[in-house]
């Protein structure tokens, strides 16, 4: 059995590892695949230095996008409720749904913060009245809205 390697992954590799993270792999695989692709390099103790300082910029980096997301979680508490109009047909039927990009925009709208669609988990919204939709803006920090339909 030949014995592993440690080295410095440069990429993200499925079933491997992050950028960053040392693992260890067989000397073949980190000689003819690794190596030459530029993916990893050999675990040297500069290599180790430049990747704990690329990973403290990373954590700061994270630590400010957090900050946003508490910064935009504040803004977005203070509406007590978002009214959208939507055209209504018989027995308070919406005529569509009410989409995230609807509740997305009526945000814009009134506070000016910019909400990524794709974050919002609402309920289906098919009928007049009050509903909670949930906004994750960071992987740590959410906030839940309440979103009241009314007819136009």
């Amino acid at each position: 059995m030949a014995k592993r390697v440690q080295v410095v992954l440069n990429e993200t590799v499925n079933k491997l590892g992050r950028m960053g993270q040392v693992v260890e792999v067989a000397p073949g695989y980190a000689r003819n695949y690794l190596f030459p692709r530029g993916i990893a390099e050999p675990a040297t103790p500069s290599a180790l230095r430049r990747v704990e300082r690329l990973q403290e910029k990373e954590r700061q980096r994270l630590a400010e996008l957090k900050a946003i997301a508490e910064k935009q979680k504040a803004t977005l508490e203070k509406l007590a409720t978002i009214t959208i109009s939507m055209p209504v047909g018989e027995k308070e039927m919406l005529f569509g749904s009410v989409t995230p990009q609807d509740v997305a925009n009526a945000i814009q709208a009134i506070t000016g913060e910019t909400v990524d669609r794709r974050a919002m988990v609402l309920p289906e919204i098919r009928k007049l009245g009050t509903y909670t939709a949930e906004i994750k803006l960071h992987p740590e920090v959410s906030v839940k809205l309440n979103i009241q339909v009314v007819a136009d």
